[in-house]
């Protein structure tokens, strides 16, 4: 069966050898296209056990209905991953093209993160930090209180008023609501700026595109869902307030140049260029999270330098939404703080998960810790009894991104060099743990 994928005209086959010059008849790339498809219905098969595992899919339509129609069983689905682990495993891709050997690295990280999940599925715990490192590919390091209090200290000289700082800052943030009949002028305003300014960075394909939705009723506070021939789906919920920093982080973390020019360009790149199909499939609790994660979280920076992000709010989300543009100076003074509170979500999902402290203790300390409301950290708590130890990906994500970009001289006074080596890392299948070498 011949299967087509973005570029028509174009089948796997003629594409993967349109993709590997040279390598036409290796026994290597044709053992890895046979467990890149065979990892693709595995993908399939684990999401009819778990309805949040396979974030996006635009791969062959028979190939998710085969799926749903045979469910195999979580048995089955581990011992038919096992020996494809260890062929891969078995393979050396040593001095071939770069891509090649990324693209084996890659599968074997996937591969082994599908165990683990499945293994959760079947009743098996793992801590958090074990958790971490079988599904994301990373050692996320405990960080003591001493840091959050030194950062806390900080904010409780800023945020005016008397009482806890929780509270104050509560108190504060409100005057920052986005009103709910300005909510879709601001966000589209946003993602709109953000659209402009990637696409005169990073060459997108011409048809791309995104719809938008507002939703309630949700655990996390936007999702994109990437529906293939390069179009999203991005809901924003409106369960809690919306404030005007949030508008703008969300449109370049959902859009631009976040998730959507993410599985954008894989898909472009990967799926339509190289035939790779295991980029037509995006399984949630793997390694490719932290990259997706990481990606969107510091494009918001990348796109918009603190400078360039205070002018446009204050010139015209601000005005759009109805706020004072004057106090945006010092909200984003303040907001820049709160940002780096981002990891005590990470020490109290840790605690949490890990049976140190219960539920309500732990939303203590995200109110406590992070400032979030008590409404929103249990919100936060129930994201976190959905998706456990994903919580990393946004933070330590955005970490190891960051050190990955300046360490290659994208730092933020070369703009340029910090926009080539972003792209680079969207369009190509890197691990985390290799970012860290």
């Amino acid at each position: 069966m011949m299967t087509r994928f973005g570029n028509p005209g174009m089948t796997v086959l003629a594409l993967a050898l349109a993709g590997c010059t040279g390598c036409a008849g290796d026994h290597r790339v044709k053992e890895m296209d046979r467990i890149a498809e065979s990892y693709v219905t595995l993908v399939l098969a684990v999401g009819e056990h778990d309805p949040d595992y396979v974030d996006a899919y635009y791969g062959p339509g028979e190939w998710r209905e085969e799926a749903r129609r045979r469910k195999k069983p979580l048995d089955q689905i581990l011992d038919e991953a096992r020996p494809l682990l260890a062929a891969l495993n078995g393979l050396d891709f040593s001095g071939a093209e770069e891509m090649l050997s990324l693209r084996h690295r890659y599968l074997q990280k996937q591969l082994g993160a599908l165990a683990t999940r499945v293994e959760h599925l079947q009743g098996r715990r793992l801590s958090f930090d074990e958790e971490a490192r079988a599904l994301y590919d990373v050692s996320p390091q405990p960080l003591p209180e001493s840091h959050f209090d030194e950062i806390l200290a900080s904010l409780d000289a800023l945020v005016p008023g008397g009482g806890p700082l929780p509270e104050r800052y509560g108190e504060y943030r409100r005057d920052f609501i986005v009103p709910a009949d300005k909510l879709d002028a601001v966000f589209r305003a946003a993602i709109d700026e953000a659209r402009r300014r990637t696409r005169e960075r990073i060459l997108l394909p011409e048809n791309e595109s995104f719809s938008l939705e507002y939703v309630t009723g949700k655990s996390w506070s936007a999702y994109n869902w990437y529906k293939g021939n390069y179009a999203s789906l991005i809901q924003l919920n409106t369960d809690l307030p919306v404030y005007i920093d949030s508008a703008l982080d969300l449109a370049c973390h959902e859009g631009y140049p976040g998730h959507h020019v993410y599985n954008v360009l894989l898909e472009k790149n990967l799926v339509a260029e190289r035939g790779w199909v295991e980029f037509s499939v995006y399984p949630l609790f793997s390694p490719q999270s932290l990259i997706a994660e990481g990606t969107a979280n510091f494009g918001i920076e990348v796109v918009f330098p603190p400078r360039e992000r205070l002018a446009f709010a204050r010139r015209v989300l601000f005005p759009l939404a109805g706020l004072d543009p004057g106090r945006a100076e010092r909200f984003f003074m303040v907001m820049d703080l709160v940002s780096r509170l981002s990891h005590a979500g990470n020490e109290a999902a840790r605690r949490y998960l890990d049976g140190e402290i219960g539920r309500d203790e732990a939303a203590e300390w995200l109110h406590r810790r992070s400032l979030m409301s008590m409404e929103r950290a249990l919100q936060r708590m129930r994201f976190i009894e959905q998706y456990r130890s994903y919580v990393i990906n946004y933070n330590l994500g955005q970490d190891i991104v960051k050190a990955y970009v300046e360490a290659r001289g994208g730092t933020a006074d070369r703009p340029d060099r910090r926009w080539e080596e972003f792209a680079k890392l969207i369009s190509t299948p890197r691990v985390p743990s290799a970012l860290q070498e």
